[in-house]
């Protein structure tokens, strides 16, 4: 699984979103990122250097997984295309089905403030 820039996974998410229009879902995760190792971050730590932090995307549709990173500087940019994106492709989500709530017996309204005991 290698990293793909910000524009074409986009492109693929799109796509994956697509294909899973009639059955199937899409997972995306965000996490921050230093791309580097444990001991490496310790090391630039110590020294004194600032650690470059990224988000790192993912995106799964059970067969296929495509990642990339993007910086804070394209973040912005990212994000509003990947809210485009999302906006565009919620149209396979169906309306959750509610149960009805139940009357109280007595017709009126109880009053549902809490009452705390009082101390002595």
């Amino acid at each position: 699984m290698g990293y793909l820039q910000p524009d074409p996974f986009l492109n693929e998410l799109t796509s994956m979103f697509e294909n899973s229009n009639e059955s199937g879902s899409v997972w995306v995760t965000l996490k921050r990122s230093s791309l580097k190792s444990k001991v490496q971050r310790n090391k630039m730590k110590t020294a004194g250097e600032p650690i470059d932090y990224r988000c790192l995307i993912r995106a799964t549709n059970g067969k296929k997984t495509i990642s990339t990173s993007v910086g804070a500087k394209d973040h912005q940019r990212f994000q509003a295309s990947y809210a485009t994106i999302l906006k565009a492709h919620m149209t396979a989500l169906k309306k959750r089905e509610r149960k009805e709530k139940k009357k109280a017996a007595g017709g009126d309204k109880k009053d549902r403030t809490l009452k705390m005991p009082k101390r002595a």
